[in-house]
């Protein structure tokens, strides 16, 4: 924490309690000088959240590498050796979201191909089209000795070849860059009148959703929206909601445990430490298994890739099998009985997160401009 100095009084700035040592023993306050230098503004933010004299750094590798284990050290009482359920979650999803928000892990452009800036980034070429790409590939190939840089910069451009021709050839399929045509229906109908007074006739148990779905088409279509930018948008627009919906989810989670589990003996309370810790361990190995995406493409050997790729295959293979390690630890299931329990809700919650993106997905086309 803080290593400020102390104050020579002894009276408590907050609640005027005589202060013997360090802290207040009537309000707990650290009582050290108020006058600091200007980056305590930022460092104090940083070891509040994470708590660097070993608080953070226990929390993550128990969160990491022993499924359930705050969990049930937190349900036991002890709770001032790591970081806080709530603290914990909203720190991670704050790196995570923040990370990502620098380092987008698509980029949609249907004028200019989806590598073409990052290719200008690294400085390897000036022009995506096809054919300087080839000329460059074909120019790098020719060198009798070729260098690890020159090893690098072909298999970037390669790559870059294959996202643009990919991309080219989706935006060429779809007509990613043409507006939505006159004639294009939505339901069955071509105009926002026509919709409507279908519905007045004959409405139905959906029209709450279907409704302003069908007017944002209609809005989209007279404003002579391109198909590619509305992609553009809605992609932009959902993973930018896609936090709020991680934090919406976060209590449907722990009611679907409470369901499943003894309500005597297990707290709706209980099933949220549970919910926060899982899911601050799967925005974790989300970023890690980024951060190892990223990597593997600024690395050119084919043996270290594979390595990296095989890393990826088990995280992905430990996300599943941890919500059955911590579960079985929290709630002390056992056998066959903790399997069938995993599974049923393993499958429960993913049907509800896929509901919940498809809500997602709705509320995200609404609020495309």
């Amino acid at each position: 924490m803080s290593h400020g100095k102390l104050r020579e009084e002894k009276n408590c700035l907050n609640c005027g309690h005589i202060v013997e040592e360090k802290f207040c023993p009537n309000c707990g306050q650290e009582n050290t000088e108020t006058r600091r230098p200007f980056h305590y503004l930022f460092t104090h933010f940083i070891e509040d959240l994470t708590h660097y004299d070993g608080q953070f750094w226990g929390s993550i590798k128990n969160l990491l590498f022993k499924p359930g284990k705050l969990t049930q050290t937190y349900l036991e009482g002890k709770r001032q050796r790591y970081v806080p359920p709530v603290k914990l979650y909203i720190f991670i999803s704050f790196i995570t979201f923040f990370l990502f928000s620098i380092f987008p892990p698509f980029n949609i452009d249907f004028n200019e191909g989806a590598s073409s800036k990052e290719l200008k980034q690294t400085k390897v070429f000036s022009d995506a089209s096809a054919a300087v790409l080839q000329q460059k590939i074909d120019s790098l190939k020719s060198l009798p000795n070729m260098s690890h840089e020159d090893s690098v910069a072909l298999q970037k451009v390669s790559a870059a070849m294959v996202d643009s021709a990919a991309m080219g050839n989706l935006a060429e399929t779809f007509d990613m860059d043409k507006s939505l045509d006159a004639d294009m229906k939505f339901l069955g109908y071509t105009h926002k009148k026509a919709y409507d007074s279908a519905r007045v006739i004959n409405p139905g148990m959906f029209d709450f959703i279907k409704k302003p779905v069908a007017h944002k088409f209609f809005e989209l279509k007279e404003k002579g929206a391109k198909k590619g930018d509305i992609l553009k948008n809605f992609a932009l627009t959902s993973f930018h909601n896609l936090p709020k919906a991680l934090f919406i989810y976060l209590p449907l989670f722990a009611f679907f445990l409470w369901i499943f589990h003894n309500k005597k003996r297990w707290w709706y309370f209980d099933h949220g430490v549970f919910t926060l810790h899982y899911f601050a361990f799967l925005l974790l190995n989300i970023l890690l298994l980024y951060l190892l995406y990223k990597l593997s493409t600024m690395i050119s050997s084919s043996f270290v890739n594979f390595l990296i790729y095989l890393l990826i295959t088990a995280l992905f293979i430990y996300n599943v099998v941890y919500f059955f390690l911590a579960h079985q630890r929290v709630y002390k299931t056992k056998g066959f009985r903790s399997f069938i329990l995993g599974t049923a809700l393993f499958m429960v919650n993913f049907f509800a997160f896929l509901f919940l993106l498809l809500g997602l997905g709705v509320i995200s086309f609404l609020m495309i401009h």
